[in-house]
């Protein structure tokens, strides 16, 4: 049998009302372009959903990783609804279209992207989490819990499958370059820069027989575009039980909200809030920043759910802690560290503001 294909792939197409959610025609113009797609064989099923502004596509197929065929489909999903997002009036419509032609990737042309291909186990639990109002940056916190402290997955201690841990692929941001990362013989290495996550960011997760545990998106859309059009909205795909962390032990770390970067204008540091998706539509100073967490089980390259995992009373405190912390720093105002360290604001559009007052400063001897 052929292996599976997991494809998530994310894109900003314009906003209902400012930033705050996705229009349902935008949705349901995607379900039709995908569900033409099922009917000819390119994909295999799909699920689609929104986390705030930023339209989801959950596909299966069995045409690999980076396959020019399904990328260039979610990309032609991507014009067209962005289309049809400057028809509604949407805010900020084709956001993250940083190009008017396709290159046979839509990796660097603005989409987030998280992919994995794997030969299905007899049952293939998967979660997959999508954020709003934030940076890549925001998985590594999550993924060196489920897959590197003990603390809170039981099973790096109790499990054999698990005991001999992980390997974790960082990738430096900024200068594009990747290091492997053993755990938990190089856990103290590895924290030295995935404690840095605006500029250090965990993008794949294996077992140490080289199975893929995780992988997350890592585009900076800042980056690719060489000015501030938005924060990333990152995605990740997580693995779960008969080798990987439980279910339970995969959520487990959203249940205390951490802080990330992003929120208001991209600009602020404020916690990751976990929510059921009919929550995810951030309105408070454009935040707090959003996660969700959809699980499927994966059975014969067929998408058998999804289950809302945050829409779960147990996860009430959590979301009462991150408006406490969301109180906090809001007191703080422009002021860090709620407002990100001067370095990130230059991916923002503080520098113009900058430029403007040069000429005001003096030497002073």
């Amino acid at each position: 049998m052929s292996k599976t294909t997991l494809s998530v792939i994310k894109a900003d197409v314009g906003g209902y009302v400012g930033h705050s959610a996705s229009h349902p025609e935008i949705l349901k113009c995607a379900q039709g372009v995908l569900r033409g797609a099922k009917k000819k064989g390119l994909i295999k099923d799909f699920h689609v959903t929104a986390c705030g502004d930023d339209l989801e596509l959950i596909m299966t197929h069995t045409r690999g990783e980076d396959n020019h065929e399904i990328h260039e489909l979610t990309w032609n999903i991507f014009l067209k609804c962005t289309n049809l997002a400057k028809k509604l009036g949407l805010y900020g419509a084709g956001q993250d279209i940083l190009s008017d032609s396709f290159t046979g990737n839509v990796k660097g042309l603005g989409p987030g992207v998280a992919e994995m291909e794997i030969e299905e186990r007899p049952s293939e639990p998967i979660v997959i989490f999508m954020a709003d109002k934030t940076s890549p940056g925001a998985w590594s916190y999550p993924l060196y819990e489920i897959f590197a402290d003990p603390f809170n997955t039981a099973g790096l201690i109790i499990d054999p499958k698990l005991h001999d841990g992980f390997k974790f692929e960082v990738l430096d941001i900024h200068s594009n370059e990747i290091v492997e990362f053993s755990t938990p013989e190089e856990l103290y290495d590895m924290l030295v820069f995935v404690g840095a996550p605006e500029h250090y960011g965990i993008r794949k997760v294996f077992r140490k027989d080289g199975e893929i545990a995780a992988v997350a998106s890592s585009q900076k859309v800042n980056l690719i575009a060489g000015r501030y059009v938005g924060k990333d909205d990152p995605v990740m795909i997580v693995r779960t039980q008969s080798g990987f962390p439980a279910v339970g032990e995969v959520l487990e770390p959203f249940a205390t909200p951490h802080l990330v970067a992003g929120w208001m204008r991209g600009s602020h540091m404020g916690p990751l809030m976990p929510v059921a998706v009919r929550q995810a539509t951030p309105s408070r100073f454009d935040g707090p920043p959003r996660v969700i967490a959809l699980g499927f089980q994966i059975k014969d390259c067929m998408l058998v759910g999804p289950r809302d995992m945050f829409d779960d009373p147990s996860f009430d405190k959590a979301r009462e802690m991150a408006n406490e912390i969301a109180n906090y720093m809001r007191s703080l105002g422009p002021f860090e560290p709620h407002r990100l360290p001067l370095e990130q604001m230059e991916y923002t559009t503080l520098p113009q503001v900058k430029k403007k007052l040069k000429t005001r400063f003096k030497k002073i001897s």
